[in-house]
C-alpha cells in the first residue's frame, strides 16, 4: 500500500520561505513519479511542481524561479522549497505519486495522495 505523509506547512509573511516534505512508502524502488499540488478555498486543485521517473522537473508558471522540487531517493522523501512566498500561494498543499505520470501536473493522473499541509502567507 502506497502512503504519503506531508509536513512542513505553516504561516509566514510575504517574502518568507518554507520547505515542505513528503515521505513516500510502499514502492519497491525509487522510480516513481511525484508532484506537489495545491488547493485554495473555492478553487480547483492545481499543479505546482513535478518530478518524473528520471528526475526531470516541471513547474507551474506561477512558481517558476521561486519554488524548487527535489527528491531524496535514499530517504524516499519529496521536498518543495518555497522562497519569496506571496499571499496568493496560500493553500493546502498535497503531494501525489504514481508510476507512469511523467511528472505531469494533472491531478487525475495520480492515484496516491497525502493528507495535505496548510501554507498561509500573510501580506
Amino acid at each position: 500500500q502506497v502512503q504519503l505523509v506531508e509536513s512542513g506547512g505553516g504561516s509566514v509573511q510575504a517574502g518568507g520561505s518554507l520547505r515542505l516534505s513528503c515521505v513516500v512508502s510502499g514502492y519497491t524502488d525509487s522510480r516513481y513519479c511525484t508532484a506537489w499540488f495545491r488547493q485554495a478555498p473555492g478553487k480547483e486543485r492545481e499543479g505546482v511542481a513535478g518530478i518524473d521517473r528520471d528526475g526531470s522537473t516541471s513547474y507551474a508558471e506561477s512558481v517558476k524561479g521561486r519554488f524548487t522540487i527535489s527528491k531524496d531517493n535514499a530517504k524516499n522523501t519529496l521536498y518543495l522549497q518555497m522562497n519569496n512566498l506571496k499571499p496568493e500561494d496560500t493553500a493546502m498543499y498535497y503531494c501525489a505519486a504514481d508510476l507512469w505520470t511523467d511528472g505531469v501536473l494533472v491531478p487525475d493522473e495520480y492515484n496516491y495522495w497525502g493528507q495535505g499541509t496548510q501554507v498561509t502567507v500573510s501580506s
